[in-house]
């Protein structure tokens, strides 16, 4: 049974690239909590200034060791509430969030979502296919398993969605064509910056177009249709 002197954790979507796409609500959230939990308090810090929100933050990452877990929980059953979000997007997607999550729902104490900004909605909004089903798979792998990533990726009958990183996405289209994908890509860049751009095509056509580019810049979002 919850106890109603437990804090909350309130996991709160933060913009993706332009500062303007944030709630509302999240910016009354962040306002509001005693504790804001970030991956990187210098990027957080930014958000948070933009928007004269004055409360503390704390780092909580990927790295963070067992004591901080342990002590956010504490606080948590203290009372304290408390605000988890990202550098950019929403957090438990492709990042340590939802192993947190998943520390403190164990404990019974609240979790509560303030939806906002996500590069996979952004991109399937545009995407111009049939988007009623599909696969996310996070960012594939640097060296050990990638093969066997996309070999799984294109397998699928439904459109597969993945993060891709500016130094891999030529290297991860080559490979790509190696294992026969035949299927047009849709490419989303630096989405909601100010050198947005959504690229379609087949492999050869994307591989010749990011070829081009003296050096491709930004973070990455792919949907192989």
């Amino acid at each position: 049974m919850e106890n109603l002197e437990k804090g909350i954790l309130y996991v709160v979507a933060t913009p993706i690239g332009n500062m303007g796409d944030i709630t509302l609500r999240a910016i009354e959230t962040l306002k509001t909590v005693n504790l804001i939990l970030c991956e990187d308090t210098r990027v957080t810090r930014k958000l948070l200034d933009r928007y004269e929100i004055k409360v503390s933050a704390m780092s909580y990452h990927q790295h963070s060791k067992i004591a901080k877990v342990d002590e956010i929980i504490e606080r948590l059953k203290n009372g304290e509430n408390m605000a988890l979000v990202t550098d950019a997007g929403t957090p438990g997607i492709s990042d340590p969030g939802n192993m947190l999550v998943e520390q403190v729902v164990g404990e019974e104490i609240s979790v509560v979502p303030i939806p906002g900004a996500s590069a996979i909605g952004a991109l399937i909004s545009v995407a111009g296919i049939d988007m009623q089903k599909f696969v996310f798979l996070g960012f594939p792998p640097h060296k050990k398993g990638r093969q066997t990533f996309f070999k799984e990726a294109i397998e699928f009958k439904y459109p597969v969605m993945y993060y891709d990183s500016p130094h891999r996405l030529l290297k991860n289209l080559e490979l790509l064509k190696e294992l026969g994908y035949a299927k047009d890509i849709i490419v989303g860049r630096e989405l909601t910056k100010m050198f947005e751009e959504v690229v379609r095509g087949s492999i050869d056509e994307m591989t010749e177009y990011f070829s081009r580019k003296e050096k491709i810049k930004g973070e990455l979002v792919v949907i192989l249709s």
